[in-house]
């Protein structure tokens, strides 16, 4: 008999067992996405194009727009910068190579690829949904925020490729790296003296 009538939990359940389904096909979908960078990327670029027709078309919510940018722009930083920052820690781990002659060790990311991509798509799907109430829709001259913004970026990206080059790092890796091998001398060069 507890499964019927009095406390309500049995009313209750099918709500949150809804809720957790949801959840659960929507990790599915999100996990499956994982390996297809370009179709995630394709999305995104979609989500940005509709979200920039409606702020054209409302001619309006251009705090949201300035706050979004700021996001980005965090976002993008923690995209280029290293997990391990050799100005700041003596790290254990694998660390940036200084010289032409350390080892290979690859560049990992402080914010990696995926979660660059779900916190912007994230960002851009939260910003939408803020034009649709007029209370985010705060009158500003726009011309002012942008010109700041673009100042902002330029100092930041303007450090970040400063830091990039001195501890000589690329935050992108193009291609596989090849082993070319021991450069030897001319004399070494496995002919026999016959």
């Amino acid at each position: 008999m507890e499964g019927i009538g009095g406390d309500g939990a049995s009313v209750a359940s099918p709500m949150p067992q809804w809720g957790h389904d949801a959840w659960r096909m929507y990790q599915y979908y999100l996990d499956k996405s994982t390996p297809h960078s370009a179709y995630r990327w394709i999305g995104t670029l979609v989500i940005v194009a509709i979200y920039c027709l409606r702020v054209y078309y409302v001619q309006g919510f251009y705090i949201v727009a300035y706050g979004l940018g700021i996001y980005l722009l965090n976002l993008l930083i923690g995209f280029l910068s290293p997990l391990v920052d050799p100005e700041l820690e003596g790290s254990d781990g694998p660390l940036l190579p200084t010289k032409g002659s350390d080892e290979f060790k690859p560049f990992i990311r402080r914010l990696p690829e995926f979660k660059f991509w779900y916190s912007m798509t994230k960002a851009f799907c939260i910003a939408f949904v803020m034009t649709f109430f007029s209370v985010f829709d705060v009158p500003v001259f726009w011309p002012i925020l942008l010109c700041y913004w673009i100042v902002l970026f330029v100092l930041t990206m303007r450090r970040q490729i400063g830091h990039m080059i001195k501890y000589k790092y690329i935050p992108f890796s193009i291609g596989k790296q090849k082993y070319s091998g021991k450069k030897g001398s001319a004399g070494s060069s496995g002919s026999r003296g016959d």
